[in-house]
C-alpha cells in the first residue's frame, strides 16, 4: 500500500488553516451543544455570530484570491464554491430546526477537511512565491476573537 505523505502547510496558508482549525472548533462546540440539550435557538445564535464574522471574510478571500489561482472550470474550485453557497444557505432560513444545524456543521467539517487535504495542497503546488506572500498580506495576523455571551458548550 502506497503511503502518502502530507505536504508541509506554507507559512503564508497557515493563517487559513488556523481560520479552518477555529471553525472546525465551532463544529465541536454545535455538536457538545445537542448533546448537552442545550436549545437549538442558542445554538444558532452562536453559529449565524461565527458564520458573520469568521466564516464570511474568509470565504471571501478563498473565492477572491485563492481560489482564481486554480481557475474556476477546476473541479475542486467548483466543489469548494458549491459547498460555500450550500453552508451560506442556512442561515438565509429565519428559523432552523436543529437537524438542520447538525446538518450544516457536518458539512462544515468535511468542507475543512477537503479544502485542507485537498484543495490547499493543490494551491501551494502551483502558487508562485509572489502570490503567497499577497494571500498572506491579505489575510493580515490573526485575531480570532471568541464570543463569550452564551458559552453553552462547557
Amino acid at each position: 500500500m502506497k503511503t502518502v505523505t502530507p505536504l508541509k502547510r506554507s507559512k503564508e496558508l497557515q493563517p487559513l488553516s488556523r481560520d479552518h482549525h477555529h471553525a472546525l472548533l465551532l463544529c465541536w462546540k454545535i455538536k457538545t451543544g445537542f448533546s448537552k440539550g442545550v436549545a437549538a435557538e442558542r445554538i444558532r445564535n452562536y453559529a449565524v455570530w461565527f458564520y458573520q464574522q469568521h466564516l464570511l471574510p474568509h470565504f471571501e478571500l478563498e473565492e477572491k484570491h485563492i481560489f482564481p489561482l486554480l481557475g474556476s472550470e477546476h473541479e475542486s474550485v467548483i466543489r469548494a464554491l458549491s459547498e460555500h453557497r450550500q453552508l451560506e444557505d442556512l442561515f438565509k432560513e429565519p428559523g432552523v430546526e436543529a437537524s438542520r444545524l447538525e446538518e450544516w456543521s457536518a458539512l462544515l467539517e468535511q468542507h475543512i477537511r477537503f479544502e485542507e487535504r485537498v484543495l490547499f495542497s493543490e494551491v501551494q503546488q502551483i502558487a508562485t512565491p509572489e502570490q503567497l506572500s499577497l494571500i498572506s498580506a491579505l489575510h493580515g495576523e490573526e485575531h480570532f476573537e471568541e464570543n463569550l455571551q452564551d458559552v453553552f458548550w462547557e
